[in-house]
């Protein structure tokens, strides 16, 4: 098995994500533990008991899905012998997959990323941008219609997730009309999604300028596991300014993530092991290839389950 360790991003949080793993061992509630003592607040609380409306605060979404992630994940390090050949994650995961190959400590990945959090809600004021996902159109067609949209207005393609399926991000008229558009020309489905700001989207100048301000001073590892990151779908450069660079470029650039998957494909990935919370990555990668293994480790269940293939 030529294995990816790949990891969710905002989306995938839910009430009660990462209690099990939490009761079952030890290093994962040493991690739970650690990011209670940095943020100085019961993110645990949050994540095993909500309430769901608090736990989508863009600010406590981004640090509570990192720490379920690395939770389970501290538990595979120390009971999987075989390494990923690659590590992605979708937007906000990047900052783990981060964590997972030693380029940062837990600490200050849950720091910034709850910076990245706060950064990001506050970039527009409520109710200015949107996001809504376009089914059934193929990339080139979401391109054109962001183009033929913005005027005046801002509106991109914000998300490549799969065939089929575009997110795009802008000013909520620019969404509105755009999701008109897209519906005109054979759009199977237009959903706006419940997020709190138009993610990935020039809209978020503001957050790229304070994570550059956050990320100057941060010490950089190389990674010891290749990084695919989303705004180039290859592998990243292990020195540290193009880990800073990609790492600020990915909050207003789009998410390449079905190129993502492609590129770690012809690479030699056979496997992808999605870690943390739900299974959209793996529903994800089932739409954007056949060939190819798939597996959630969400839960104590699901890890029993891997390690027994595994180990």
């Amino acid at each position: 098995m030529k294995i990816a360790y790949i990891f969710p991003g905002q989306g995938s949080q839910i009430v009660g994500m990462g209690a099990d793993i939490y009761n079952t061992y030890e290093s994962a509630r040493k991690i739970f533990d650690v990011a209670d003592r940095t943020l100085g607040m019961q993110l645990r609380n949050l994540c095993f008991n909500g309430p769901q409306e608090t736990l989508n605060l863009t600010v406590n979404t981004q640090p509570a899905l990192l720490t379920v992630s690395a939770a389970i994940a501290t538990v595979l390090k120390e009971r999987v012998k075989i390494k990923p050949i690659f590590c992605a994650g979708h937007s906000l995961g990047e900052y783990t997959a981060h964590w997972f190959a030693n380029t940062f400590d837990f600490p200050t990945a849950v720091k910034l990323v709850r910076d990245r959090g706060h950064a990001m809600q506050m970039a527009t004021p409520p109710g200015v941008g949107a996001m809504a996902a376009i089914v059934g159109l193929g990339s080139d067609e979401v391109i054109q219609i962001c183009t033929d949209v913005s005027n005046g207005w801002i509106l991109e393609a914000a998300n490549f997730n799969s065939p089929g399926q575009v997110v795009i991000s802008g000013h909520k008229e620019a969404i509105d009309r755009g999701m008109d558009i897209a519906k005109e020309r054979g759009a199977k489905k237009c959903i706006l999604l419940p997020v709190s700001a138009p993610f990935h989207s020039k809209l978020m100048d503001p957050a790229a300028a304070i994570m550059k301000e956050k990320l100057a001073d941060i010490h950089i590892n190389p990674p010891e596991i290749p990084i695919v990151n989303n705004a180039d779908a290859a592998t990243l450069q292990t020195d540290s300014q193009s880990i800073k660079d990609s790492l600020v470029r990915q909050i207003t650039a789009p998410v390449k993530w079905e190129q993502s998957i492609y590129y770690m494909i012809s690479q030699g990935v056979d496997t992808f092991v999605e870690i943390g919370s739900g299974r959209i990555l793996s529903n994800l990668v089932k739409r954007i290839s056949r060939d190819c293994e798939i597996i959630s480790v969400s839960s104590v269940d699901s890890m029993d389950a891997f390690l027994q293939r595994i180990v």
